[in-house]
């Protein structure tokens, strides 16, 4: 019977894997986005549902997020590269920031219990939805000087918030870089390259937190699952390069404000396991 159950732990492991991953691709690539807001909360579910050590769930389904973003984020940007929508000097004088921005709050991630980190993701995912919400399309372009010291502040903040969290800050840096006046497409392509850096750096962080606080979680290198990891990434660098491409077709104002009310139930989810674990 115990191993009749094993079993189909692992097949619905497998299947969910699968389907999930169908949607964090597309929207990595639609948006610009690493997938992490749709990829933690169902490695959680999936993970607690494994039950993998409560101590550690936030921080497996974070690092977890982060390897996955990785190779997602390649196929997303080398597809916007070729719609020339990479900025490639946002790349070299704002991610640098991002970077410091990663290190610290992957630091502070580790040192966090996992209720505390749902609280921090729901509360994150809760104002971002808001946004999406409330964002509207400006009729008129306003050319801002993105200076030196915006992108030292706005790239710390983007990449210390996005380490806890285990997305790829796009859904940050997109509304940062069309504020100052780059285009829709531009800024999500510059957007997912600025991804990249925060997934690599975030996978590493998390890799390196979890071997040290010898976590030993089972099938995982650090707070990195490697089934969870193989199985995610042939299907979402498929779909991101579908994303990529629908991103340069269509009107993505109606796809954000859905985007944002599904925020809204993942963080009250979050909130509701928050007070039952």
């Amino acid at each position: 019977m115990i191993e009749i159950l094993e079993a189909n732990n692992i097949l619905f492991f497998i299947i969910i894997m699968l389907i999930t991953a169908i949607p964090v691709g597309f929207f990595a690539g639609l948006f610009g986005i690493g997938g992490g807001l749709i990829t933690v909360p169902f490695l959680f579910f999936i993970f607690e549902t494994l039950n993998i050590d409560k101590q550690y769930l936030m921080h497996l389904a974070v690092g977890t997020s982060f390897a996955i973003i990785i190779p997602t984020s390649i196929v997303s940007v080398l597809t916007h590269k070729k719609h020339k929508a990479v900025d490639n000097n946002i790349i070299k004088t704002y991610g640098v920031y991002v970077i410091s921005g990663v290190l610290l709050g992957t630091l502070f991630a580790a040192l966090m219990q996992t209720k505390s980190l749902m609280v921090f993701f729901s509360i994150v995912v809760y104002f971002l939805g808001t946004y999406l919400l409330l964002l509207q399309e400006k009729t008129k372009k306003i050319k801002k000087k993105f200076g030196i010291y915006h992108k030292i502040v706005f790239g710390f903040i983007s990449g210390f918030v996005s380490a806890p969290m285990g997305i790829g800050g796009a859904v940050m840096n997109v509304p940062i870089l069309r504020y100052f006046g780059y285009s829709i497409n531009i800024a999500i392509g510059s957007a997912a390259a600025v991804g990249f850096i925060i997934a690599l750096f975030g996978a590493v962080g998390f890799l390196v937190s979890g071997s040290f606080l010898k976590a030993n979680l089972p099938l995982s290198v650090g707070f990195i699952n490697i089934p969870a990891f193989l199985i995610f990434i042939p299907v979402t660098t498929f779909m991101a390069r579908i994303g990529a491409n629908t991103a340069h077709e269509i009107d993505k104002i109606k796809l954000q404000k859905f985007f944002g009310i599904f925020l809204y139930v993942i963080g009250t989810i979050f909130l509701y396991r928050y007070l039952n674990i």
